[in-house]
């Protein structure tokens, strides 16, 4: 999943899409240099809202060869691993906070031969992720509160991500770090300098008139 640890790579979140014309909105976005679609599956329990399930996934692996870089924000995310893997996510990254013992969960998503992510929501420090690191393809730092899309950037997790960065590059591990929320234009190139190279960005994509433009200015400044 990683590959080269350089690259910036932008995966809108299709949450910020327009669902009556969704298959027309993957197609503006790819066609404007996303990488990758981030897929925001919230349950109504471990966060406050819903979203989309496994149908949804089902009709977007159907329109887009895109990797889909699917984040569960589910209170049990074990029970969910084969159904979102037959959906056709390539990868699924769970919360620390649902899993203080992740292992187990992490070991059965890789099982499907899928990519395995971790990660923490803003209020959640890094040392629970830590000791992970060698098992995960993906460490995700929310930069909003996870539940709902329009959120302000929080600043204060770039220290967060500095740290797993520190920690990835000084063990020799081939793990993408990924920042989600809030992220655009403005605020890019922090994210970049903290070490995350991969940008979830919605609604600066996805509500933008240019979204070429968009992923440019949030890929390269």
């Amino acid at each position: 999943m990683a590959g080269d640890k350089d690259a910036i790579r932008i995966a809108p979140s299709v949450l910020a899409a327009d669902f009556s014309r969704l298959a027309e909105e993957i197609d503006r976005v790819t066609e404007a240099g996303a990488d990758l679609l981030h897929l925001d599956i919230m349950d109504g329990h471990f966060v406050p809202n819903l979203s989309y399930g496994i149908p949804v996934v089902e009709a977007i692996r159907r329109c887009t060869k895109l990797a889909l870089d699917t984040h569960l924000m589910l209170s049990e995310p074990s029970d969910y691993i084969g159904p979102f893997a037959d959906a056709g996510a390539d990868s699924l990254t769970i919360h620390l906070e649902a899993c203080p013992e992740p292992a187990d969960t992490l070991q059965a998503i890789r099982g499907r031969g899928i990519k395995c992510g971790l990660a923490v929501n803003p209020g959640t420090p890094v040392d629970g992720l830590l000791p992970f690191l060698d098992q995960i393809d993906l460490a995700l730092i929310m930069s909003v509160e996870p539940g709902f899309g329009g959120q302000s950037f929080q600043d204060r997790v770039l220290a967060k991500a500095q740290i797993v960065r520190q920690q990835i590059d000084e063990r020799g591990l081939e793990v993408a770090l990924e920042i989600d929320g809030g992220v655009g234009p403005g605020n890019a190139a922090a994210c970049r300098g903290a070490g995350a190279r991969w940008l979830v960005a919605g609604s600066s994509v996805f509500g933008a008139a240019d979204a070429a433009a968009a992923i440019r200015r949030i890929r390269q400044g």
